[in-house]
């Protein structure tokens, strides 16, 4: 799939997701919705959070490359960041509906995030044969 296709596709299943979430914001009562309310509100949520943030990492990373570089590699990382960066955020307003966000959860969920987040820009891919 051509980058172009890639982004316009990403971009287009990105605002489709934000007019969702919209509509769920605005029309849709959380009492009278109950738990599939929810569900249907973070997970337009997560899913338009992963596309802006995806789209705007490729863009901000194509920007900031060479041009011999090849831009192909940085799609998978930069949508990895975008699906890791998106859990973070449902996670805390998960946290946060249920009144569990505290200080404490704060700092360990940001330290777990920036390990993974580590972890994917380092790149490196560990085996278990490698520890045997």
């Amino acid at each position: 799939m051509p980058l172009k296709q890639y982004l316009l596709l990403m971009a287009t299943g990105t605002i489709m997701c934000w007019v969702a979430w919209l509509f769920i914001l605005f029309n849709i009562s959380p009492e009278q919705a109950g738990w599939v309310g929810f569900i249907f509100f973070y997970a337009s949520l997560f899913l338009g959070t992963v596309g802006i943030f995806s789209v705007t990492g490729l863009f901000l990373k194509k920007q900031s490359t060479n041009k011999d570089e090849i831009i192909f590699r940085q799609v998978k990382r930069t949508f990895k960041q975008g699906i890791l960066f998106g859990i973070f955020i449902i996670l805390s307003l998960i946290l946060l509906q249920f009144n569990l966000l505290f200080w404490w959860n704060a700092i360990l969920l940001a330290l777990l995030y920036i390990v993974l987040e580590g972890a994917i820009v380092s790149g490196r891919k560990y085996n278990n044969r490698d520890y045997v």
